[in-house]
């Protein structure tokens, strides 16, 4: 896809939220404050953010703290500005995908995503999949949003991705963007 396409998949989640203000996130990467230690905010594996034990209830603050989120090379979560950096608890994934848009099949499928905070994610090499197995032998997928973060997928979701599979060189797994996003050997699925 050229610069100047557009996905017709994420146009559709786009056109979905409406006349929200689109801005890019803040350059969090470029910035390098001091750490000035953790604060009492944490995001629940449901998605719900949490300050001073708390849920956070203004979906526009949660969406600008989700906006200045990084994770730091030592695995740390942080909220950051171009003047100091502080830790948060992240139970789970930063984010939760909650829709998702799919066109074609095979390997010129197109599959995107939104988050609870209204990032929009087409699923490709840089945005890939990973599915885990949690204690109770069920899959987990996550999508890789930005910067080190991801959102984990909704189980409703889950179902229409595994949908989605198929066995490829021994792997059960799903073509979208351009790659081949494993889920399982396919002897083990």
């Amino acid at each position: 896809m050229t610069p100047t396409q557009s996905d017709p998949t994420i146009d559709r989640l786009s056109a979905a939220l409406g006349d929200l203000p689109r801005r890019g996130p803040p350059p969090v990467d470029q910035w390098n404050p001091p750490y000035c230690g953790a604060i009492d905010m944490r995001i629940a594996a449901d998605g719900t953010w949490f300050h001073d034990g708390a849920p956070i209830r203004r979906p526009a603050l949660v969406k600008l703290f989700a906006s200045i989120l990084r994770r730091e090379p030592d695995g740390r979560v942080v909220l950051v500005t171009p003047v100091e950096s502080v830790g948060i608890t992240v139970e789970d994934a930063a984010f939760v995908a909650v829709e998702m848009a799919v066109e074609g099949d095979g390997d010129g499928r197109r599959i995107a995503l939104r988050t609870n905070v209204d990032d929009l994610v087409a699923v490709d090499s840089d945005h890939a999949l990973r599915f885990e197995e949690d204690e109770a032998g069920g899959l987990r997928p996550y999508v890789h949003v930005r910067r080190g973060l991801w959102a984990l997928v909704t189980r409703a979701l889950t179902y229409d991705l595994v949908a989605l599979a198929e066995e490829r060189d021994g792997w059960l797994g799903i073509a979208a963007g351009g790659t081949f996003h494993r889920i399982a050997p396919s002897g083990a699925a």
